[in-house]
């Protein structure tokens, strides 16, 4: 039997756990959330990387030609595909930019559509609801071939012609696919936010965007930061889709580079290494995310 105190302080509505460090104790101001790499995968990776060379070298040996091994070749093409040719802006970290820049373009605009599709007024939540659902499923090949089309390539400005780059116009496109999935992300978020607090907000004078932005939205911040981080991984590997519109990324010049050593055994080994840059990146957000996931549990 509780007791009456005990009764006024619980609530069938649902709660969001306290921030507090894996493994108890209080959050202080300051603390970072930090993520554990495991030392048996570090010792796995070694492992398969020395058998590899191993066998790349032996394989040379057999083929005659020790100066011409895979590692040799993928140290001398490492700088294009990392930062593409010289003078150029390109290679891996053009797609680390194209996501970075993707991100936060969407995300500002999804922001408002999410708070337009919980509107009062019908037209506004309506046609939030309706550019949502249109960019939400519309498969982003097709997304980056319309805009790079459709956009111009060059503009004038008082007289002055610029050229517009492919890697412009298709970070523009893959923001889109973006803006519509956190759009859904901020709707969900402000949806789940108890109703009670909306009515009290109310009872003490606040308007409705005094609530949305002091009182909601704030508390929709640590619900959203788990699926905003998914969608970052995934768009971060959905950026070598560029290299199809002939944008100089990761992908095209690692392309370039096969076509110029014109060799059928590197094509594993080059992809492979292209391949491990985006899993060293995107692993550790993985794991970040999985723990954050952890930390804002929601009870319902």
């Amino acid at each position: 039997m509780k007791s009456s105190f005990e009764l006024r302080n619980t609530t069938d509505l649902p709660v969001m756990l306290p921030f507090t460090p894996a493994g108890g104790g209080t959050w202080n101001t300051g603390d970072v959330v930090r993520f554990s790499f495991r030392p048996q995968f570090a010792w796995a990776l070694f492992v398969v990387l020395s058998c590899w060379l191993f066998v790349d070298a032996a394989y040379a040996q057999v083929q005659g030609d020790p100066e011409q091994t895979i590692l040799q070749t993928l140290i001398k093409w490492t700088p294009l595909m990392l930062f593409g040719a010289p003078g150029e802006f390109g290679g891996f970290i053009l797609n680390i930019a194209v996501s970075f820049i993707a991100m936060a373009l969407g995300t500002f605009l999804g922001l408002w559509l999410g708070i337009g599709q919980v509107s009062p007024n019908k037209l506004i939540r309506r046609t939030s609801w309706a550019i949502t659902q249109l960019f939400r499923n519309s498969p982003w090949l097709v997304l980056l071939f319309y805009f790079m089309l459709l956009l111009p390539f060059t503009v004038e400005i008082a007289g002055t012609q610029y050229d517009i780059p492919g890697w412009t116009k298709a970070t523009f496109a893959l923001s889109l696919p973006i803006m519509a999935n956190v759009s859904e992300i901020v709707r969900g978020a402000i949806a789940s936010i108890p109703t009670g607090q909306w009515e009290s907000a109310e009872s003490l004078a606040f308007t409705r965007t005094q609530t949305m932005w002091q009182i909601i939205l704030p508390q929709c911040v640590k619900r959203m930061i788990p699926p905003w981080m998914n969608w970052y991984c995934i768009l971060t590997m959905s950026t070598p889709l560029i290299s199809i519109l002939g944008v100089s990324d990761g992908m095209t010049l690692t392309q370039d580079a096969l076509a110029a050593e014109g060799r059928s055994e590197f094509l594993i080994p080059m992809y492979l290494w292209l391949m491990s840059w985006f899993f060293i990146y995107s692993y550790p957000i993985a794991q970040w995310t999985r723990r954050l996931e952890r930390r804002f549990a929601v009870n319902n």
